[in-house]
């Protein structure tokens, strides 16, 4: 078992971690704003990024399922280890179901979703009003348990680099590494 991970899946956390990064406010942001071109603008570029997190998000998965991740240090108590694993994998559930409610909500709400304004992708609800405006909270729910559970691990990365300096972070920020 090799003590970090491979460059693959260093490249693929951190781009969805950019996507995610630009995604969210930009969520927040352009929900209240008033109808207009540029609002539906930005609600394509919200599902472009929605639709590539959830691309990449199955090849990281299956990156993951077919190389396995460096070990917990030994020093880690096992309660920690717990909680890594169940962080992430909260986070990579949440990083396909947030799209796919993304796109649920927008195909209810009679928005077809198509990824960079070239490929339609298929509706995969009828439009429905009640059921749309039910799946806007649900996705706002899911992105705020995603944003809760980024600055868990954020602030469990920064843990171990500052408090316990061991090599965690420098796993996955490789000028890091000693």
């Amino acid at each position: 078992m090799t003590d970090r991970y491979t460059p693959t899946a260093i490249t693929l956390h951190w781009l969805i971690a950019l996507l995610i990064f630009v995604a969210f406010p930009l969520g927040i942001y352009m929900h209240d704003l008033p109808l207009s071109p540029d609002k539906l603008r930005l609600y394509s570029y919200h599902k472009w990024i929605g639709v590539t997190v959830f691309m990449l998000a199955a090849i990281r998965a299956y990156w993951r399922a077919t190389h396995l991740p460096p070990a917990m240090p030994d020093t880690m108590p096992n309660w920690e280890k717990f909680a890594a694993h169940a962080t992430h994998y909260a986070l990579y559930a949440l990083i396909f179901i947030i799209p796919i409610s993304g796109w649920l909500m927008s195909s209810a709400k009679g928005f077809q979703t198509v990824w960079f304004g070239v490929l339609p992708l298929p509706d995969l609800l009828d439009k429905d009003k009640e059921l749309g405006d039910l799946l806007l909270e649900v996705h706002k729910l899911l992105n705020f348990l995603l944003f809760g559970l980024v600055l868990a691990h954020v602030g469990a990365a920064l843990k171990h680099h500052f408090i316990e300096r061991d090599d965690i972070l420098a796993r996955m920020v490789t000028f890091l590494r000693k």
